[in-house]
């Protein structure tokens, strides 16, 4: 695909829409992390440098009508601060008090509009939402790698109405990173998968057997392979309608010569409670559920890793979100990042989310922005927020 980055295209001028992924946790108004509004600094600048006018959109969580709490307000004082220059904010993002704004703006400035989604012809891909967001601009620029894997007016519609288009600086190093692991790997190449369902990663599990030399499961998703095969698991969340799937799966790892590991203990409580007294097992009592990876596993999960060239990890081992079911992500991370010579690829979402402030997390060769857009690449499908900028 020939896709031009925004390095290469004339701003000077222009009032230049850019698509951001401003999706940040809040609370109590505030937001909680600004990694994602970082990750697109460098292209908002670069736009206001070089003689454009910068009207940047996102959307912010899931709402199912206009909502001050999901307001991109807080968005737009942190951009003021960390920018050094006043980021207006717009009532709308479509709209003739907008349209004002956008036509006033200066170049080298830039405004922020108001939450796509509260308008349900973002998620629509309305032809006339798209039409009406593209008004009064004379480019595009998607720097939202985390929405690539949307359909909607302001990833892939308003591009019928903005020809002069590229992608953002955060958008081609996703891009070109997940290229070099998936069409250009090193050998051997280990992926470890978590999460909660297999269900969810049916697509990438069969992706990744044409790609990998070893598959390394965790998380929830585990104890239906392990259930499948006959091995208790006590209360553990499991999908009892893939365990068929899971034996398929087995046998067509076998079929590959990928060799599919499972873990081999755990650590285990009767609830995912904070008060809980976590216990590590090797068969999981009928009470107790498997909340983590156990140190046997853990050990023999970075025992195989030590031969990787390069690793694709998605998805947390355990229940992360309490300390005492995050210790086997966090071990297998930390071993990931100090391993001398290993490419690594942490496939965003909750992963990212799990290993993010340890003191390690900058060694990975990279993190992507995008749990949803990321998944969908590693299936080999294409993104529609991508496929819109090719030329």
């Amino acid at each position: 695909m020939h896709i031009v980055p925004v390095s290469q295209l004339d701003l000077a001028g222009k009032r230049v829409l850019v698509r951001c992924d401003f999706n940040v946790p809040l609370k109590d108004g505030e937001i909680a992390d600004t990694m994602r509004i970082d990750e697109s600094l460098e292209t908002i600048r670069y736009v206001i440098d070089h003689g454009g006018a910068a009207i940047l959109c996102s959307h912010l969580g899931r709402p199912k009508e206009r909502t001050p709490a999901l307001s991109l307000k807080p968005v737009a004082a942190y951009l003021t601060k960390i920018l050094g220059k006043k980021v207006a904010m717009a009532p709308d993002c479509i709209g003739e008090v907008t349209g004002r704004m956008v036509a006033m703006l200066a170049m080298g400035d830039a405004l922020l509009l108001e939450n796509l989604r509260f308008h349900p012809e973002e998620e629509a891909n309305s032809p006339d939402f798209s039409h009406e967001l593209a008004r009064g601009k004379s480019a595009y620029v998607n720097d939202a790698f985390g929405s690539a894997h949307r359909a909607h007016a302001s990833t892939a519609g308003v591009m019928a109405f903005l020809p002069d288009k590229a992608a953002g600086f955060l958008m081609m190093r996703e891009l070109e990173g997940l290229h070099q692991f998936t069409q250009n790997p090193d050998h051997p190449l280990v992926a470890i998968l978590g999460g909660a369902k297999v269900s969810d990663k049916i697509g990438v599990i069969r992706s990744l057997f044409t790609k990998v030399n070893m598959l390394m499961i965790g998380g929830a998703m585990a104890y239906t392979f392990l259930k499948a095969r006959n091995i208790p698991i006590g209360r553990s969340l499991v999908e009892d309608d893939k365990q068929q799937l899971a034996l398929e799966l087995w046998a067509e790892a076998a079929q590959r010569k990928v060799e599919l590991v499972l873990p081999v203990d755990h650590v285990v409580a009767p609830s995912p409670d904070a008060a809980a007294t976590p216990q590590v097992v090797e068969v999981i009592p009928a009470d107790m559920m498997g909340l983590d990876i156990g140190p046997r596993t853990v050990d023999e999960f970075r025992a195989r890793l030590a031969a990787a060239r390069m690793v694709i990890w998605n998805g947390p081992l355990g229940f992360f979100e309490l300390p005492a079911f995050a210790q086997g992500t966090l071990k297998i991370g930390e071993a990931i990042a100090n391993q001398p010579g290993l490419r690594s690829l942490i496939g965003g979402g909750d992963t990212a989310a799990a290993l993010e402030g340890q003191p390690w997390s900058k060694s990975f060769t990279h993190i992507s922005t995008g749990g949803g857009a990321t998944l969908e690449y590693l299936e080999g499908r294409e993104l529609p927020g991508v496929k819109a900028l090719e030329r």
